[in-house]
């Protein structure tokens, strides 16, 4: 924005920098002249003392009393020509000589000048007020008269005999009546030449101030410099502005975001980070330190691939994560990691992977049920009816659909049927063969498919992968289920095993359910994929999910290779209910 006289204005960081340089500028005056002003107090106090005691030396000189005294005592003024040769001027210039003063006045009891360095002025009434003096009391003074400015002091005179020493010193007092005053001395000393002391004195001054000043100058360059750098050259309403946004952006949206500085700590982890990833504000922290996961860490990490999204489980979700790098203007400002949410979405894809299967599995019954029909209907036309009795009791003791799984009819829950009946398809379509183990025995209904679906679905899944990738010539998965009834809900145990060549040797039965470890490697034996290949999250989701209802799935025999392979078991409290006893009309 332009200012009104057409100029753009300055920046906040050039105007710290003039205000900084006014201040230091103004203490640095004030300073050199409040101690200027105190040094030519000191030198004028000093002056008026000097002038003080000399004053007082001339004035207890004997022949000074009593020569004054004898004036005094005289009808009128000598005349300047006497006066300048006698003496009272010679004591008073001699005086005048030694010390360098400005001045060394006598004068008699009505303040006519007896000695004056200025010969033509003998005889005439003193320029300044001599009353104090005349008075019995000694004055110091800072004045200005017929030679230039002085400081200097008065003190009176005594006659010879008084005690001179009685009552002196400056300001107002009373005066003994056994003192007389005959005339008074008046010393001054040349504020000029004060001011010539002040000159040499003001040299360390000025040389002091200028350093001064010269360091305050550099100190508000070099915070000019820094100001610009943390605030990355930004204007105030400019950094007010970004505030505003980052608030207004940070918090209005769901996507996690962890904002990471040059120097490795936290700066930013907005409300959704902290819902995504369970955790606390940790603003502030270290991120290698910080209680996330460690491949999102990872992203972070100077060999990392910028942009890369990588899939993980924290807590009870599915997240996508991606880091990029932060820069402005080619400076290194950290890390940017945005966390998305994909619990529901991978909930989603299970179910439509699961009724896809079913609806495959359904097309080819409704095609085999067609044929059933078909040749009911023939044998009925060609008069054959005790044969086409005799199909329909066989077709009645199979079941009304046939699924290729060994002894499906040990399920008795519908949606077990066809769930496993689906999966069961789909295993016979990659060459594996499904089973029911013959302990078998589920009495109640499932109540929670989705988690069974998730559960269920991912070991089988597992397991057809294994048993294709194994080298045992017969590939086969065998499924066993059992409920078991309970106040709040029966608990469904699943036991699933294949096949394949089973977990690596001496592998870590725990490590199957970290993040990123599959059985579709390609390679025969469950292992670790590459961080964002979209696969390694079935085995950790489906354990976060037995876990969150209070059960779990674990391995219960690593396999061998060449078979038999690897057995898993689940346990999902709560997903059960007893079988309702159809009602009577």
């Amino acid at each position: 924005m332009m200012s009104p006289a057409g100029r753009l204005p300055l920046r906040f960081s050039t105007q710290t920098l003039l205000l900084q340089l006014g201040v230091v500028l103004l203490v640095v005056l004030l300073s050199g002249a409040v101690h200027a002003w105190l040094t030519f107090e000191r030198l004028g106090r000093e002056a008026e003392n000097q002038a003080l005691t000399l004053a007082r030396t001339v004035a207890s000189d004997p022949s000074v009393r009593a020569n004054v005294q004898a004036i005094s005592r005289q009808a009128g003024t000598p005349p300047p020509a006497e006066l300048k040769a006698g003496p009272l001027m010679a004591v008073a210039e001699g005086a005048r000589a030694r010390t360098g003063a400005l001045f060394v006045v006598i004068t008699d009891e009505t303040g006519l000048r007896l000695a004056h360095p200025d010969a033509d002025r003998l005889g005439e009434r003193v320029s300044t007020d001599p009353s104090e003096a005349l008075a019995g009391r000694e004055v110091t003074t800072r004045n200005t008269g017929t030679l230039g400015p002085s400081a200097g002091a008065k003190v009176p005179v005594f006659a010879p005999g008084a005690a001179s020493g009685a009552g002196s010193g400056p300001g107002p007092g009373p005066r003994p009546d056994s003192r007389t005053v005959v005339g008074e001395v008046s010393v001054g000393y040349s504020t000029e030449s004060i001011g010539q002391s002040l000159a040499r004195d003001i040299v360390p001054i000025v040389l002091t101030a200028a350093g001064s000043l010269a360091a305050g100058v550099l100190a508000s360059f070099l915070l000019r410099r820094r100001l610009q750098r943390l605030t990355l050259g930004l204007e105030p309403e400019e950094i007010g502005a970004l505030v505003h946004d980052q608030v207004a952006v940070l918090e209005g949206v769901d996507e996690g975001v962890v904002g990471l500085s040059a120097d490795g700590r936290i700066s930013v982890f907005n409300a959704a980070a902290q819902r995504l990833l369970g955790q606390p504000d940790l603003a502030g922290q270290v991120w290698q330190d910080a209680p996330v996961p460690a491949r999102l860490k990872a992203l972070t990490l100077p060999d990392a691939r910028e942009g890369e999204a990588v899939e993980l489980v924290a807590g009870e979700q599915v997240l996508v994560a991606s880091a990029r790098k932060a820069l402005h203007r080619r400076e290194d400002l950290g890390w940017v990691v945005m966390l998305r949410d994909r619990t529901e979405l991978q909930h989603l894809t299970r179910q439509l992977d699961a009724v896809g299967t079913m609806s495959t599995a359904l097309r080819a019954q409704r095609h085999e049920f067609a044929n059933q029909l078909h040749t009911i209907a023939g044998f009925m036309s060609i008069g054959q009816h005790q044969q086409a009795r005799d199909y329909l009791e066989r077709l009645a003791a199979t079941g009304p659909l046939k699924f290729p799984v060994d002894q499906a009819e040990l399920l008795q829950d519908p949606y077990l049927q066809a769930f496993i009946g689906a999966k069961g398809v789909e295993a016979d379509e990659r060459g594996v063969s499904l089973r029911i183990g013959p302990e078998t025995l589920v009495r109640g209904q499932v109540t929670e498919p989705q988690d069974v679906t998730t559960v269920l679905g991912n070991l089988i899944d597992n397991a057809v992968n294994a048993a294709v990738a194994g080298a045992a010539a017969d590939r086969w998965v065998e499924l066993e289920l059992l409920d078991e009834p309970g106040d709040g809900g029966g608990t469904l145990h699943v036991v699933v095993a294949d096949s394949g060549d089973g977990l690596p040797d001496g592998g870590n039965p725990e490590a199957v359910f970290a993040e990123g470890f599959t059985t579709a490697a390609g390679n025969g034996l469950r292992g670790p994929v590459r961080a964002g290949g979209g696969q390694g999250l079935g085995l950790a989701l489906a354990r976060q999910l037995a876990r969150r209802r209070g059960g779990d799935v674990t391995v219960l025999e690593l396999g061998n290779v060449g078979g038999p392979g690897a057995v898993f078991m689940a346990t999902l409290p709560g997903t059960t209910t007893a079988t309702t006893p159809a009602r009577k009309d």
